[in-house]
């Protein structure tokens, strides 16, 4: 039998939604305290002052930065859990040589990621974005519909995991041809061509990105990358703004190389440059892609009990590192 939890501090730097909740139910219903940091997310410096001086055994973050000095600030931290998928707002190398737990919740918004991206490439073949603006501006002209049939397109995903194969087969449904690019291609990928990233570009018509940002993914999509694609076709970011030069992109939309560009993220996020603010055929939503009533709810719930797990000894359910000397919430090591 398990030895019950040690009380303990649980930091949540940040949320982006209206309270703490569900994070609070969960910690405080396993005998923990949780203090909660400003809703927007604060600077490096100042999440690491909220560290320091509350020593926390876990750390719950939505985009704030978990610095390496932050992981160091307090003896008892065994884990960083984040609210999401992507770990680029973690200094996950210091946690784990400093035993500290890194985790997230992978699989949450499988759905509405998915989706977003389909009803992007949507609003793209069918024009909605463009002729509701025009419609709104007072120009009422379906002479000028240049529309496209989607069955008749070519679509790559550049990453082929839990949410590209989601694209993949909701796409299918379309009847298009799907093109995918992974390092780690699975075997017998039903109805979707496997291509190198230089292939699928030359061969796609829509491109859309499911990959996270790392060193390596870093500007995946710039000016050389841009130039394969077909003239006149559409990009697709909802996973990380890092992943796409935006310079490049929106000379590729100036001189026609690229017809349309959706993007629910930025790399300047939440600053809009005004040159792609500028662009109409730029589509742009507000780091959204994830959100729905059921996944929003989910994530906090299940970031909060991944904390309630490691304060109490046991294994993580989703963890991303592999720490030395697996500290516990107390600061033991096992």
């Amino acid at each position: 039998m398990k030895p019950p939890s040690r009380p303990g501090t649980v930091l949540l730097t940040d949320h982006a939604w209206p309270d703490d909740s569900v994070e609070r139910a969960v910690i405080e219903e396993a005998g923990h305290t949780l203090v909660t940091g400003p809703a927007e997310p604060a600077s490096a410096e100042a999440i690491e002052d909220l560290v320091t001086e509350h020593r926390p055994a876990g750390i719950l973050t939505c985009w704030a930065p978990v610095s390496a000095a932050a992981i160091e600030a307090s003896p008892a931290l065994g884990i960083v859990a984040r609210l999401g998928v992507g770990l680029d707002n973690i200094a996950v190398d210091t946690a784990t040589e400093r035993g500290v737990w890194v985790t997230n919740v992978p699989d949450y918004c499988v759905e509405e990621v998915s989706d977003h991206a389909v009803g992007m490439v949507l609003a793209w073949t069918r024009g909605l974005t463009a002729f509701d603006r025009a419609v709104r501006a007072g120009r009422w002209n379906p002479a000028s519909a240049r529309l496209r049939r989607l069955s008749t397109l070519t679509c790559g995903i550049v990453g082929y995991g839990r949410i590209g194969r989601a694209t993949a087969h909701k796409l299918g449904a379309f009847g298009c041809r799907i093109l995918a690019h992974d390092p780690h291609a699975p075997k017998g990928a039903a109805g979707v061509e496997m291509a190198d990233l230089e292939e699928l570009l030359r061969r796609s018509d829509v491109v859309i990105l499911h990959v996270p940002l790392t060193p390596g993914t870093y500007h995946i999509i710039g000016t050389e990358q841009l130039a394969l694609m077909k003239p006149g076709g559409l990009l697709v970011n909802v996973s990380r703004g890092g992943l796409v030069d935006t310079g490049a992109v929106v000379k590729a939309l100036d001189c026609g190389q690229l017809d349309g560009a959706a993007f629910d993220v930025l790399e300047s996020e939440p600053h809009v440059p005004a040159e792609l603010l500028n662009q109409p055929g730029a589509l742009l939503t507000p780091h959204v892609a994830f959100s729905s009533d059921a996944s929003v709810t989910e994530l906090r719930r299940r970031a909060a009990e991944e904390v309630v797990r490691i304060l109490a000894g046991e294994a993580p359910a989703h963890a991303c590192n592999h720490p030395r000397g697996l500290r516990t919430g107390s600061g033991e090591r096992r």
